[in-house]
C-alpha cells in the first residue's frame, strides 16, 4: 500500500525534525510505501530539517503556502493536493509537534491491513494536558454530543481511505472543521485507542480560546440539528422558568444565543469556492527526499 502522512506545520521545525526521525524509526519493519507531505502554513521562521538519515521514509515533500490559513485548512489543502496529484491508498493526517504519537502509526496500519478500504480514527483514551484543560475538553465533548447528537472523540490523527479522502474533498465543511466533516461524511469508521502525547518542544498551542473555537467549529458543521435542539431547549426552558423569571435565570438562555450566533459565524467559513481554489495558495513544492 501507498500511505501518505500529512503534516501541517507553522514555524515548529524543531519538533517536526524529531517527529520525522521517530516516524522513520517506527516504520522500519513495515512493508508498505510510507511518504510524508508537509504543508508549510506560510512559516516565518527559517526551516531547519534533518532528513539525511531517514532511510525508511520513501519520500518527503513540502507544500509551501503563500498565505497563512490555519491548521484545519492546511489539512484540507493537503488532502485536495494528495487526491489530485499523488498516487495513494491511505492518508494519515497528524500534528507535527509530537502530540500525535508516531508509535501509533503501526496500529493504524495493522488495522487497515485487517480491514481493507476502511477509515480508522484514533479515539482519545488518555490526554497529557493539565486537569483544567482536561475538564474543559470533557465539557466540549458533552456539549457537542447534546447539541449535535454525535460523540466525537477523535482529532486529526486518523487513517483515511481513498474513498473517504474523496468525500472530504467534496465536502465544504472540511474547509472549516476536519473532525466535524469526517463525522458528517463517513458513518462507517473503525476506532482504535489513542493516547495524546506531549509536545516535543515548547508549550501546547491549544489554549482555552483555541479549544473553544475548535469546539464551536465542530458544532457548526451540524448547525441545522443545533438550531432545532436549541429551539426545543428554549421552549422547554421558558416554560420551566415562566413563574420565576430573573436575570440570573435567563443566563443559560443568553449563553445559548451567544453560542448559536458564534456557530452561525463560524459556519460561514465553509466556502466551497475557496476550497476548490486552495491549491493556488501553494507557491512552491519542494522535494527533500
Amino acid at each position: 500500500m501507498k500511505i501518505k502522512i500529512l503534516i501541517p506545520v507553522f514555524n515548529d521545525w524543531q519538533s517536526l525534525s524529531k517527529l520525522m526521525n521517530n516516524i522513520d524509526n517506527e516504520i522500519q519493519n513495515i512493508s508498505h510505501e510510507i511518504s510524508i507531505i508537509i504543508v508549510d502554513d506560510a512559516s516565518t521562521f527559517d526551516r531547519q530539517l534533518e532528513t539525511e538519515n531517514l532511510s525508511n521514509i520513501n519520500s518527503i515533500k513540502i507544500l509551501v503556502m503563500k498565505e497563512n490559513k490555519g491548521h484545519a485548512r492546511c489539512i484540507a489543502t493537503g488532502l485536495k493536493y494528495i487526491l489530485e496529484k499523488e498516487e495513494f491508498d491511505y492518508v494519515i493526517p497528524m500534528d507535527g509537534d509530537g502530540e500525535d504519537r508516531p508509535e501509533e502509526i503501526k496500529e493504524f496500519i495493522k488495522t487497515i491491513e485487517n480491514n481493507p478500504d476502511k477509515t480508522v480514527v484514533g479515539e482519545r483514551v488518555k490526554r497529557s494536558e493539565a486537569f483544567i484543560f482536561k475538564l474543559c475538553y470533557f465539557f466540549h465533548k458533552i456539549i457537542t454530543l447534546v447539541f449535535t447528537g454525535h460523540s466525537i472523540k477523535f482529532g486529526n490523527f486518523t487513517c483515511l481511505s481513498k474513498s473517504t479522502v474523496e468525500k472530504l474533498v467534496n465536502e465544504k465543511a472540511t474547509w472549516n472543521s476536519f473532525s466535524g466533516a469526517l463525522t458528517k461524511v463517513e458513518k462507517n469508521k473503525i476506532s482504535i485507542p489513542s493516547i495524546r502525547g506531549e509536545r516535543y518542544f515548547g508549550p501546547s498551542k491549544m489554549s482555552f480560546s483555541n479549544l473553544l473555537k475548535h469546539s464551536l467549529s465542530i458544532i457548526s458543521v451540524f448547525r441545522k440539528t443545533v438550531l432545532i435542539r436549541s429551539a426545543l431547549f428554549i421552549i422547554f426552558y421558558v416554560y420551566l422558568i415562566k413563574s420565576n423569571a430573573s436575570i440570573i435565570m435567563l443566563t443559560p438562555f443568553i449563553l445559548l444565543l451567544i453560542m448559536v450566533y458564534s456557530i452561525s459565524s463560524l459556519a460561514m467559513r465553509e466556502n466551497m469556492e475557496e476550497y476548490k481554489n486552495s491549491l493556488k495558495n501553494i507557491i512552491n513544492i519542494e522535494s527533500l527526499k
